[in-house]
């Protein structure tokens, strides 16, 4: 009876997931099978065709904007990181202070405001600032990474705050009490020890700034046109085979990345249990041979 129970519960959380898989990747597979449809109609099959692919990278105006966003992208990101672990240190190693919960509030604040009243926002700031200094009169791409660096910082901040709480405080007290300063404890102890969190922060910072609409369609200007807008704009005119096309290669960098990132983990795990193995056996010939 036992044994049917397991069984069933079994079945049922197999059939849970693989409806929730479905849900989520049937859309996306669909979506790439369609992309190698050689007629312009994206609904309807005729015959398989890489005719797509090669309008998608004869196309100016999406490669251009590739570039814009992929630029925009990693500037947000490692600016985000930069101001992600300053506030975070401050949050967490600086006690209190004068304003202290003002500065959490500012700092997080963009992580629960509607992006349509940060956009007008930062527009009307840009605006006003274009009066003063010349360069946020003609919106482009310096308008843009500063705006996604605004919210992108926020959530930085918390990611990597939730790693630096956890740290071992003990450890930097003794490089103090050795000799090394505050710079050198935190580039040689503090920040290897982060470093997962900054690169979790880095990878979440690109990947929102590369997928922000919203913000971006606020601050951009007509020579700044990134990869979503662009997107955005030719699903407003009509479905494209080539927007199919241009969706499969950036699932397949993606997946690639997210695989080798797989390998990687693997190996590592693998080797810290090898290692392990190895301690634990010479452990236990020290142990023989003191008996002995």
């Amino acid at each position: 009876m036992y044994i049917k129970k397991e069984t069933k519960s079994l079945m049922l959380r197999v059939l849970i997931l693989s409806l929730a898989l479905t849900f989520l990747y049937l859309p996306i597979m669909t979506l790439v099978v369609y992309s190698f449809n050689e007629s312009k109609m994206v609904t309807v099959w005729t015959n398989f065709s890489f005719k797509w692919y090669q309008a998608l990278f004869n196309n100016t105006a999406i490669i251009t904007a590739v570039g814009i966003s992929l630029t925009i992208a990693f500037f947000s990101a490692i600016a985000s990181v930069i101001i992600g672990t300053l506030a975070a240190f401050v949050m967490v190693r600086v006690h209190r202070f004068f304003g202290e919960s003002a500065f959490l509030l500012f700092m997080t604040a963009p992580m629960i405001l509607p992006e349509v009243i940060s956009g007008l926002a930062l527009l009307l700031l840009f605006v006003t600032l274009g009066d003063i200094i010349p360069v946020f009169s003609d919106r482009g791409m310096i308008t843009i990474w500063i705006a996604h660096v605004t919210f992108c910082s926020a959530y930085a901040t918390v990611v990597i705050r939730s790693r630096l709480v956890e740290l071992d405080v003990s450890i930097e007290e003794a490089a103090k009490d050795l000799g090394a300063g505050p710079m050198k404890v935190f580039f040689v102890i503090i920040l290897p020890a982060i470093m997962p969190a900054e690169i979790a922060a880095f990878l979440l910072s690109f990947t929102m700034s590369m997928d922000d609409l919203v913000i971006t369609s606020f601050v951009a200007g007509p020579n700044s046109t990134t990869l979503p807008m662009l997107i955005f704009s030719s699903v407003r005119r009509g479905l494209s085979p080539e927007i199919n096309a241009l969706a499969s290669v950036i699932v397949l960098v993606v997946s690639m990345f997210a695989f080798g990132s797989w390998i990687l983990t693997v190996r590592k795990q693998k080797r810290k249990e090898r290692n392990q193995a190895l301690v634990a056996a010479e452990l236990r010939k020290e142990k023989a041979a003191t008996h002995q």
